[in-house]
Parts: structure tokens; C-alpha cells; sequence
């Protein structure tokens, strides 16, 4: 009786432990200092500069999610940086969102010397279903998400940039 009682309580535990909590992004960040306010958009650029992904509006563009902790996310921009150059006159735009400290983005950025286009996310990855890092989605000139694909990838393979020139 005594192993079944505690058998029960750790599934639980275990259960209630497991359940996905899905938090909403404020809608402004209060400056340390009190006195203002300050819009965040979804997304900014390394210099603070709001940016939406309907600013590339006619333009297709590569969005992937990672982190400078991801050892995949790190593993695949080389080839990344190699899809880019070579996409670079099919209308593409690579975005690389994290939503790590625009500090940190900075500091990677400068040890690694990748040549890539680095913004800070704002929102929180589960509002763009995305649970686990990388996580890349495609758009296309209209702004549809068309493509998704979760993890590392040889990006710069013929077949993945057919298939990235093949978005329509």
C-alpha cells in the first residue's frame, strides 16, 4: 500500500512537472530607471531599432531561432553564412533571432566573426511554437511562413538551397 501511495505521488509530480507553460511577452519594458516606457516590438536590431518581419515585406526571408549556448545553432552557421552568399541574389533575407541579451548576441558576434544578420527576439518562443533550438522558418514575398525546419542542417547542400530557391 505504502509503494502504491508513493508510486502515485511521484507520477504526479512528474506530471504536473511536464506541463508546457506558455508565457506572453510584455508589451513594453519599463526602463531601470522608472521614468519611461519603452515600446518593444517583436523584434530589434543590435542597435535597438524595432524591426517586424512585414518590414521585408517583397523580399523572402530565413528566420532562425537560436542561442549562443545552442551548440547545433553554432555547429550550422557556417553553412548558413554560405546559403546566404549564395542566395544573396535570389531575394533572400537571413535574419538570426535570439532572445538573449542584445549584450550577449554582441559578444558572440565579435568572437565568432560570422557575417550574419543578428536581431534580438522580444516575444517568447513558445508564442512562435518553437520549443527547442534551432528552429528555422522560411517566408515568402507575401509574408506566408511556407517552410520549417527544426535543428541543425547542412544548409549550403544543393538540395536545401534548390529547395529555399524553390519558394515561391
Amino acid at each position: 500500500m505504502y509503494l502504491r501511495t508513493l508510486y502515485f505521488l511521484v507520477l504526479t509530480v512528474a506530471l504536473i512537472g511536464c506541463k508546457e507553460v506558455k508565457t506572453k511577452a510584455p508589451e513594453s519594458v519599463t526602463a531601470e530607471n522608472n521614468k519611461e516606457q519603452v515600446p518593444t516590438a517583436t523584434y530589434e536590431d543590435l542597435e535597438g531599432n524595432p524591426i517586424e518581419l512585414s518590414d521585408y515585406m517583397g523580399k523572402r526571408v530565413l528566420l532562425n531561432y537560436w542561442a549562443t549556448w545552442c551548440r547545433p545553432c553554432i555547429e550550422e552557421m557556417p553553412d548558413m553564412e554560405k546559403a546566404q552568399t549564395i542566395l544573396e541574389k535570389d531575394n533572400y533575407v537571413f535574419l538570426f533571432a535570439s532572445d538573449q541579451s542584445v549584450e550577449k548576441i554582441n559578444k558572440f558576434k565579435e568572437a565568432r566573426g560570422f557575417q550574419l544578420d543578428y536581431i534580438k527576439f522580444n516575444g517568447a518562443y513558445a508564442e512562435e511554437n518553437v520549443s527547442a533550438l534551432p528552429a528555422t522558418f522560411i517566408y515568402n514575398e507575401v509574408g506566408e511562413q511556407v517552410l520549417r525546419f527544426d535543428g541543425g542542417l547542412k544548409w549550403d547542400s544543393p538540395e536545401m538551397i534548390e529547395k529555399l530557391r524553390a519558394v515561391q
